[in-house]
């Protein structure tokens, strides 16, 4: 997550220096670095859940899930920590990639206007992205913006199943959120007489 926090304007090669020896992450766009914040208890529920069953399945195949320690390069003009990312080819860089086929980002009231447009904007510039995925901490939803259908949206409710076809995986938006706790998922459970 990105924090409102600036600081002066460097250079590619500085920030990457930079964010090796650095106690805190930061994301860099255009020549701004942005410090990185915390994340709540039903974020980090959502990444695990959802890194859980990318790995699960492509285990034995040559994709790699990451979580949010390896940045995403967008040409010269941004590196992003995504939460959770697929990579299936690679370059030679241990920190970041440039090649991801599916990047998830959990929304939360600090990111989601980032996530909903600047970086929408910039990872859908990656030619090897087929899927772009924000999915909702507080409510339930499910967003997908995928490439064959010219990045348009289509949103995913509890006893939904959400196709990742850069994947070839089938995922109930059920699992996604599993043990997220929201009024949301709490009146479905309650309806489902769980």
């Amino acid at each position: 997550m990105l924090s409102a926090q600036r600081t002066h304007f460097i250079g590619i090669e500085d920030y990457l220096r930079g964010e090796l020896i650095s106690e805190i992450k930061h994301e860099y766009l255009e020549g701004q670095v942005y410090a990185m914040a915390g994340a709540s208890k039903n974020h980090e529920r959502v990444v695990m859940n959802i890194g859980a069953i990318f790995s699960g399945h492509l285990r034995n195949t040559r994709c790699d899930t990451y979580s949010s320690n390896i940045k995403v390069r967008v040409g010269d003009i941004a590196f992003f920590y995504p939460d959770i990312m697929v990579v299936c080819e690679d370059n030679t860089d241990n920190y970041y990639t440039d090649q991801p086929v599916i990047i998830v980002e959990v929304l939360s009231k600090s990111t989601r206007r980032m996530d909903e447009t600047t970086k929408m904007r910039l990872y859908q510039t990656l030619p090897s992205l087929q899927e772009y995925v924000m999915i909702e901490q507080d409510i339930v939803d499910v967003e997908v913006c995928r490439r064959s259908e010219g990045w348009i949206s289509e949103h995913y409710f509890m006893g939904d199943e959400v196709m990742f076809a850069a994947i070839d995986l089938t995922v109930s938006v059920n699992e996604i959120y599993e043990r997220v706790v929201n009024d949301d998922v709490t009146s479905f459970l309650k309806g489902e007489g769980v």
